[in-house]
């Protein structure tokens, strides 16, 4: 739980600081008055990136430097964004200790809500591999850094690909291998989290849509997880001169997706827009528990501009399951947000001159 943040040179705040409640916090005010930049200051320093923008974004223009600090209930935390020659370079500072990067047991385990998760389902793949990706570098330790080989393998074997296959047969082998080696574990990863999402998304779904529905999440790629490294490797190797054609890497986890079914039938194709929006509610309250089942602590939820584009059922089901969290919700018009609960919200407005805001 964070008690209290300052921002300083961070996005549209120069320099602002903000008392906040351990249960609601309702972040109010007119587009462009800096709610979502507050925000991702949150998240930053509860996990060490944004949700929507580069570091090299979240300094503002002219300045060398920017900072966030905020006190826990346990201790301090700071986050340092500075000017170097090759670039923003971040650093954190964790209870008096200097760290480059966060672990997973430094951070605060958050969930997130904004409205691209309400695409989800029938958006692009991409966005369903992000979000079981995103999930999982909060869940498992060390799944930070095997998405991220796996992204640096992908792209050196794609760069290799653009030589073309007389220059590049020779080597495609040993990043073959570490492909299909780093995939393996990517899938089996992945596999996993759809198998844990399973064990509540059926009642989870019902509760929220008010009658028993069948609801299963199927993790699709093109073969089972126990032999996915040797498949992939297979294919790897006998489609590297048609790769180097096209001039990228065609099988392999980047390739794979989620689906939902609903009563044995894909989602996407049957599932009303209420629908759709109780299987992404579903999801997010089962990410509340997953993440408080590992990390033994109540995560702290964003919901970014969300609260008021669910019905009023939808919005009871949530406020319900979202109790026990430190809340953070971004609106134009609190009074959508602040009846939905019936204990006290702290109310944090903004005006659209930062200069001038008030505080909560």
């Amino acid at each position: 739980m964070i008690t209290d943040l300052r921002l300083q040179h961070f996005r549209s705040y120069t320099d602002s600081s903000f008392e906040l409640s351990p249960g609601v916090n309702i972040i109010v005010g007119p587009n462009a008055s800096g709610k979502t930049n507050l925000l991702e200051a949150v998240m930053m320093v509860a996990i060490g990136r944004s949700f929507r923008a580069r570091d090299e974004e979240l300094k503002q223009f002219e300045a060398e430097w920017a900072r966030l600090d905020a006190h826990t209930i346990t201790g301090q935390r700071s986050v340092l964004l500075e000017e170097k020659v090759l670039g923003v370079q971040k650093s954190f500072v964790i209870d008096e200790q200097k760290l480059s990067r966060l672990t997973l047991h430094k951070t605060l385990p958050v969930v997130l809500f904004e409205p691209n998760h309400l695409l989800l389902l029938h958006g692009s793949p991409e966005l369903r591999r992000a979000y079981l990706d995103d999930l999982l570098e909060q869940l498992i330790t060390g799944y930070k850094q095997v998405r991220r080989h796996y992204r640096r393998a992908l792209s050196q074997r794609n760069a290799l690909l653009k030589l073309g296959y007389a220059q590049a047969k020779h080597q495609l082998f040993a990043w073959n291998l570490r492909l299909s080696e780093l995939g393996e574990q990517v899938v089996r990863y992945r596999q996993q989290l759809v198998d844990d999402i399973n064990v509540d998304m059926a009642a989870t779904y019902s509760e929220l849509a008010d009658k028993k529905t069948a609801v299963v999440g199927r993790y699709l790629s093109d073969a089972a997880v126990e032999s996915y490294g040797s498949y992939l490797l297979k294919k790897l190797e006998s489609h590297n001169e048609l790769d180097c054609q096209r001039g990228f890497t065609a099988y392999g986890p980047q390739r794979d997706d989620l689906e939902l079914l609903i009563n044995d039938k894909p989602a996407s194709q049957v599932a009303s827009r209420g629908e759709l929006r109780s299987l992404v509610l579903a999801l997010k309250i089962i990410e509340l528990k997953l993440m408080e089942r590992i990390h033994n602590k109540p995560p702290l939820l964003l919901l970014d501009d969300v609260f008021s584009e669910l019905d009023g059922a939808r919005r009871r089901a949530l406020t319900e399951h979202l109790k026990d969290n430190q809340t953070f919700i971004t609106t134009t018009d609190a009074d959508v947000v602040v009846k939905g609960f019936t204990s006290k919200a702290l109310i944090i407005p903004l005006e659209a001159s930062l200069n001038s805001q008030k505080k909560g």
